[in-house]
């Protein structure tokens, strides 16, 4: 099969524990534009947090926000927003257990507490600002994603939303909190059927939790080498460490860049 299309997920994938994109990983991804084959960013951030990762890609087309917001060539193609009132749900159980939330909207995001470790501690480790302080924000914005800040012990208190919200974690003190049955591959198959192309024709990278429905979905792929264990029985191959030229060995491998040392997975 050609690929015609390759979805990259964003931390652990493009860039490293440091944040940083491996100059192996910018070359990579110029000669598969040279191949004349699209990459696609499909990321869990919001839009607003990927700015210059992008552009230093040249990359303008994104599936954000675990597949809630999608962008193709900078124009907006696709929106999932939660509903007002599973949101409200959300909000009145995270204040009676003491757990910060983090909202995001098409153009902004903001918690609802002010200077919350949990928040601050996990917002920061994706090395972007913190978010503004708006409790109402949810009330007034379209909003395509929630951050729950809480650790793993406190996961059952939510279980009454699960009808609701699909939960995933991220970090020691967050979950991404999308709509009963979000992900990735939600958005990739609007964005693929804008451009007429098939699953199959799809490609993709990744390496945590919220890349299980993506990897699976596409026609091939792709499990980073510093992957969460539980991403691997979902990915095609598993390639190298990021660090370790993992996106160009996937890209080898795929059958999308000449061949060369591949790691085997």
């Amino acid at each position: 099969m050609s690929y015609k299309i390759v979805f990259f997920d964003i931390d652990g994938t493009l860039v490293n524990e440091q944040k940083e994109i491996p100059e192996d990983t910018v070359s990579a991804i110029r000669e598969l534009k040279e191949q004349g084959v699209e990459p696609v960013i499909a990321t869990g951030r919001a839009p607003y947090f990927i700015k210059p990762l992008a552009e230093k890609l040249g990359i303008d087309s994104f599936v954000c926000m675990n597949g809630g917001y999608v962008v193709y060539k900078g124009q907006p193609l696709y929106r999932r927003e939660i509903g007002r009132e599973e949101l409200g749900r959300l909000v009145e159980l995270a204040a009676r257990h003491g757990h910060g939330l983090v909202f995001e909207g098409e153009h902004a995001f903001c918690a609802d507490r002010e200077n919350h470790p949990f928040i601050e501690e996990a917002v920061l480790s994706l090395k972007v600002d913190l978010p503004g302080f708006n409790p109402e924000f949810w009330r007034t914005d379209d909003i395509f994603q929630v951050f729950l800040h809480c650790e793993s012990h406190d996961e059952h208190l939510y279980e009454e939303l699960k009808s609701d919200f699909t939960l995933i974690r991220w970090h020691r003190t967050a979950m991404d909190v999308l709509p009963a049955g979000g992900s990735k591959a939600q958005g990739i198959a609007a964005l693929l059927e804008k451009l007429g192309l098939t699953a199959a024709e799809a490609a993709a990278f990744g390496d945590g939790l919220n890349d299980k429905e993506m990897l699976e979905y596409v026609g091939f792929g792709v499990a980073m080498g510093n992957s969460h264990p539980e991403l691997l029985p979902f990915a095609n191959f598993v390639t190298t460490h990021v660090d370790e030229k993992g996106i160009r060995n996937g890209l080898i491998k795929a059958g999308l860049l000449p061949a060369g040392e591949v790691a085997v997975g």
